[in-house]
C-alpha cells in the first residue's frame, strides 16, 4: 500500500512538473523575429532613427530568451531529479544585457561594434552549453548547435573599414531567427520525451 502512495505521489508530481515546463512555453512572451530587410529599409529611411528600436529589440529578445531558457533547464532539473536520475552539472546563468543603455549608445557608433560581437558570442557560447545539457538529459536525442565564425565577420569588417558590420548585423539576426525557430521544435520534443519518461516510469 505504501509503495503505491509513493509510486502515485511520484506519478502526480511527474504530470505537475510537465505541466509547469508546458506553462512556461506558453505563458512566457515567445521569442520574436525581426527582420533585417524591414528595419534596414526604415533606418535607411528615417536616416538612422530606426535602428535604436532595432537594437533595442535585439538585445531585450536576447534576454528574454535566455531567461525563458534558464527557467526552462530548472523545470528539467527538477523532473530528472524526480525521476532519480543526476542532472546535467552546467551552468545556466548569463549576463543580461541592458537594452536601453546598449541601445541608444549606438548613437555614438563605436557600440555597434561591441553589440554585435557580443550578440555572436553570446549565441554561441549559450548553444553549445544548451547542447551539452540537453545531450546529457535526454541521450537519445541531439541538438546541434549553429556554426558561428565571428574571426571571419571581424575579419570582413575590418577589410571593409567597417562596412561589413552591416553583413554581420545580418548574419546575426538571422541565427537568432534561426535558434529561435529551432527552439520552439526543441520545447515540443522536450515535453514528449518528458511524458514518454513518465510512461516507461509508470509501466
Amino acid at each position: 500500500m505504501k509503495e503505491f502512495i509513493n509510486f502515485g505521489c511520484s506519478h502526480y508530481q511527474a504530470q505537475g512538473l510537465i505541466r509547469r515546463t508546458e506553462t512556461i512555453m506558453r505563458v512566457t512572451e515567445a521569442d520574436r523575429t525581426i527582420w533585417f530587410s524591414m528595419w534596414f529599409l526604415a533606418s535607411i529611411a528615417t536616416f538612422g532613427a530606426a535602428f535604436f528600436p532595432m537594437f533595442y529589440r535585439l538585445i531585450d529578445g536576447r534576454n528574454k530568451h535566455f531567461r525563458r531558457e534558464s527557467d526552462l533547464e530548472k523545470q528539467i532539473t527538477a523532473f530528472l531529479r524526480q525521476q532519480g536520475k543526476e542532472p546535467p552539472t552546467t551552468s545556466n546563468s548569463f549576463n543580461e544585457m541592458n537594452a536601453k543603455a546598449w541601445a541608444a549608445a549606438i548613437i555614438l557608433f563605436i557600440p555597434v561594434f561591441a553589440i554585435v560581437y557580443l550578440l555572436s558570442r553570446d549565441l554561441l557560447i549559450h548553444e553549445k552549453r544548451q547542447d551539452k545539457f540537453l545531450a546529457s538529459a535526454f541521450p537519445k536525442r541531439m541538438f546541434m548547435p549553429q556554426t558561428i565564425p565571428i574571426k571571419k565577420y571581424v575579419l570582413i569588417t575590418i577589410v571593409t573599414l567597417g562596412v561589413g558590420i552591416v553583413y554581420w548585423l545580418y548574419k546575426i539576426v538571422n541565427m537568432y531567427n534561426a535558434h529561435f525557430k529551432a527552439q520552439r521544435e526543441i520545447e515540443k520534443e522536450i515535453v514528449k520525451l518528458m511524458e514518454e519518461k513518465r510512461a516507461g516510469e509508470s509501466m
